[in-house]
Order: structure tokens, then sequence, then C-alpha cells
């Protein structure tokens, strides 16, 4: 008896807990329709390997990101205008629904770069102390809620943000990869980029 008497509630929960996952969507799609799309697309599909791709991004960490634009830990005179107007709840709308949008990996350019780049990614470089990738971002390159996914992002926009980290340029999200960065070379960054791309 006491069963039925929950059911309403619960009902009622459920019911509240869809529409605001519906209201956050139709926030997320308005600011998306504002701004976001000219660069990263409607469904985060990126229209320029320059910008990033969004689509299967992890949420939190795509909200994390739109808060350090927007307080300057990290530095994007283009984004910091983009993220101005922008509440925690609208950067959280637009990581849900970046996150549940399909990922098309990208296609391998150079098989025998993206080869190197697995053993590195999965193994690291032992003669020079870079550990493996996967130690943080995953074997399938999909990352944490706080990490990023790499895995079907731009090799350049990855390449690019290697770079950026090894000459302190990114000044956000450094703690740890500065400090791996440093000891890659050029090619190692690129084969990476390539191998990850693709996954």
């Amino acid at each position: 008896m006491r069963r039925l008497h929950l059911l309403p509630l619960l009902l009622g929960a459920f019911l509240a807990s869809s529409a605001h996952a519906q209201s956050d969507e139709a926030r997320a799609k308005k600011i998306i329709g504002g701004v976001c799309f000219v660069c990263h697309g409607a469904e985060g599909e990126s229209s320029s390997e320059v910008f990033p791709r969004l689509a299967g991004q992890n949420a939190e960490y795509i909200a994390k990101q739109l808060d350090h634009f927007k307080t300057g830990k990290r530095k994007s005179t283009a984004m910091a205008e983009m993220v101005a107007k922008l509440s925690p709840e609208d950067m959280m709308a637009l990581g849900k629904f970046f996150e549940k949008q399909k990922v098309e990996p990208e296609p391998v350019k150079d098989a025998d770069l993206a080869g190197v780049g697995k053993y590195i990614y999965l193994h690291g470089n032992k003669f020079s102390g870079v550990p493996a990738c996967a130690s943080c971002h995953g074997k399938d390159g999909h990352g944490t809620a706080s990490l990023p996914r790499l895995a079907g992002q731009y090799a350049n926009y990855i390449e690019t943000q290697l770079k950026q980290f090894n000459k302190r340029e990114r000044t956000n999200d450094n703690a740890v990869m500065h400090t791996i960065v440093e000891k890659m070379t050029p090619m190692e960054m690129a084969a990476v980029a390539e191998y990850i791309s693709g996954k």
C-alpha cells in the first residue's frame, strides 16, 4: 500500500527531471544558434581543424573550459568575448548537449606516423621519460569527466594544444601537462595527435 503512495512522487520527480533536461537542451540550442555554431557547428562537428570538435566531448570538461575562458585562466580573446555572458548553468547545459552528439573519427592521413603515436599514447617513451597518454586519458581516448575526450578530435587541434602546453602558452590544466609535454619532440606530438584523432 505504501508503494502506491510513492508512485505519484516518483512520477512527478521523473517528469520534473525530463522537463529540466528539455529546458537545458533548449537553452543550449539557443546559445549555440547565437554564437557557437559559426566555429564549432550546430552539433559540435566544427567548421575547421582550427576549432575543436565538441561533439562527444565530456560535459564537465566543456563547462570547466568555458569557465576558464570567462575567468581568464585559459587565454583566448575570441572565446572570452563569447562566454562573457554565460552563467554556470549555461555552460553545463552546453556541455551536456555536446556530450550527447555523435563523434566521427578523423581519418588517419599518415598510417606510419599514427603507428608511432599509438606506441607513445599506449606505452609512453621510456628513453625520454614521456609517460603513456592512456594512463590519464584512457586507452580509448575518452578521458574522464574532468579530462578531455581526445578520440575523434582533429589531429591539428590536438597538436596545437600540445605545442601550447610545451611553450607554456596554455595556462590552464597545466600542472601535469607542462611536465609531460616538455619531454616530447615535435614528431611525438604530431604522432600522438595523428593516432588518437582516428580513434
